[in-house]
């Protein structure tokens, strides 16, 4: 019938297929389980409230003031933190630590005298030796230092000041202790030499050098009872050692004018030592020494020593003796040479007022 009559080809069956999202959708819905939902509660009945009489307020009671709790040692704390003593090293923890006090000992030291004068030849020397030698008679303890280079203190005691193996210089100078440098004789002395004589110059550099006659001594202070110390004729740097180890000076003054014009410069060099080295140190007395009471000059001397320094002045008198130029001969005191004589009495009595000065 042409191609009108021709029969449509059925439609083929529509297939349908799930989309491979859905597919991954639903198993991850069917690996999460359900949440089961919770009603809420229902909210509690309100409690019927009731009017209660408010009771009278109790009477305050004192109560005892509490007391305060000891802090506890870190030790003992605990916490657990750490300190900043922990973290300092164990060296420098005894800085930490508060000094214990120590108890002082009242420690007796010898009373230091110096006779000094830069007048040569005024019997300082001799006095050292034998108001010394006096001190000793009586049961005191007694140590005599040569300062003076010449050696005539160490002579007079039978020392001979070239053949010594150490001396004040090396004390002075190279720190020795002094100790090692003392004999034994009619006192202890500890000995001079010529050495000394360079000793002023080799200490010129040396720190502290001023004080380093009172640092040696420190060493024996507690030994003995009396430091007597005998100086060169001149105001120098010996004699500033002398001084300002001293705290006391006894300035021996032969009973001529040209003797006591040294007197004014002693007070001029005393003063600056006491304003800078040494404030103790003062004049003990002052001594007329190798008086010829036979002369109106000696007699005009001591006098005017009396007006211009009143009590300073001694009492006793060390008169002009020929015992004194032939003790050291025998390398002894006057006191041990002839010890009936009127010289050995000059000091003696010297010895008790000066004693006296010092228990007053």
């Amino acid at each position: 019938m042409g191609f009108l009559s021709r029969k449509k080809k059925a439609d083929s069956p529509v297939i349908e297929e799930a989309h491979p999202l859905e597919e991954e959708l639903a198993g991850m819905e069917a690996a999460v389980p359900e949440r089961s939902v919770v009603p809420p509660e229902p909210a509690p009945a309100p409690v019927p409230v009731v009017e209660t009489k408010p009771e009278p307020a109790p009477e305050p009671v004192a109560e005892p003031a509490p007391v305060a709790e000891q802090p506890e040692d870190d030790d003992e704390a605990g916490d657990g933190r750490m300190k900043a003593v922990d973290l300092i090293a164990p060296t420098r923890l005894d800085f930490l630590k508060p000094a214990e006090p120590e108890a002082e000992q009242p420690v007796k030291t010898a009373d230091v005298i110096v006779f000094a004068n830069q007048k040569g030849g005024v019997a300082k020397t001799t006095t050292t030796l034998n108001l010394a030698v006096a001190f000793a008679e009586s049961g005191y303890r007694v140590l005599c230092v040569d300062l003076d280079p010449q050696g005539n203190l160490t002579m007079s005691q039978g020392v001979d000041p070239d053949k010594v193996e150490k001396s004040l210089y090396d004390v002075l100078v190279n720190d020795v202790p002094i100790s090692e440098i003392i004999v034994k004789r009619e006192i202890d002395i500890a000995v001079a030499s010529i050495d000394l004589a360079g000793a002023e110059i080799a200490m010129s550099t040396k720190i502290g050098r001023e004080r380093s006659l009172e640092r040696a001594l420190k060493e024996v202070a507690a030994d003995y009872d009396f430091v007597c110390i005998d100086t060169p004729p001149s105001l120098g740097l010996l004699t500033i050692n002398a001084l300002t180890a001293a705290n006391k000076v006894i300035v021996p003054v032969q009973c001529e004018y040209l003797s006591m014009r040294g007197l004014v410069q002693l007070q001029n060099t005393l003063r600056m030592i006491q304003e800078n080295l040494n404030p103790d140190v003062h004049i003990e007395g002052i001594l007329p020494t190798m008086l010829d009471t036979r002369t109106l000059h000696a007699k005009e001397a001591v006098e005017i020593l009396e007006e211009n320094f009143g009590d300073l002045v001694f009492q006793s008198r060390i008169r002009k003796a020929i015992k004194f130029a032939e003790a050291p001969v025998k390398g002894a005191s006057v006191l041990k040479y002839d010890s009936d004589s009127s010289a050995a009495n000059y000091y003696r009595e010297l010895a008790k007022e000066v004693l006296a000065h010092g228990s007053a």
